[in-house]
């Protein structure tokens, strides 16, 4: 049996970004020695709807119920990666959807605040304005900061954001 090429399967990530106010909810962990900031979510399993993969991420990740939200996440940034990962394994392709959600105080005071991964370790809930996003190593890396306000419209050529490859993204 052949060895499977680099990119050759798509897996699909789900990612949300959470906003309360003007604030952006971050996983936060620190890998040799530098800070990076992931927006919650993952990976949609086989045979898994987006709507309920979404769901299901933030659950695990942050006691979410999205059953509680007063409006339904809005699909916001496309991202296509092809990434060159660490190890053995040929890398696949992912596509990354990125949802835009708002939370009550309410919500946010129920969230969990460290989120654990089998992979990555344990990474901290942070807020951060959602402006300052452009200063930090976020992945993936959608334009948060470009937006003049955190429920603006978003253009569908704006929605496909750059596309990620091993010459503008580097794994921490």
């Amino acid at each position: 049996m052949t060895e499977p090429e680099q990119f050759s399967r798509i897996k699909i990530r789900v990612a949300a970004a959470l906003f309360h106010n003007d604030q952006v909810a971050l996983i936060h962990r620190s890998k040799n020695g530098r800070d990076q900031y992931t927006l919650p979510g993952g990976n949609v399993d086989d045979g898994e709807a987006i709507p309920a993969a979404l769901a299901r991420e933030l659950d695990e990740e942050l006691g979410l119920n999205l059953q509680h939200l007063s409006r339904q996440p809005e699909l916001t940034w496309i991202q296509d990666a092809m990434l060159t990962r660490p190890g053995s394994t040929p890398s696949p392709r992912k596509l990354h959807l990125v949802f835009r959600l708002h939370i009550d105080q309410a919500q946010r005071a129920r969230l969990r605040t460290v989120e654990h991964d089998d992979t990555a370790g344990a990474g901290h809930l942070i807020w951060s304005h959602y402006k300052e996003t452009a200063d930090k190593a976020l992945f993936p890396p959608v334009p948060l900061a470009e937006l003049p306000a955190p429920d603006a419209p978003v253009t569908a050529a704006q929605a496909w954001a750059l596309p990620l490859n091993d010459t503008n993204y580097q794994w921490i």
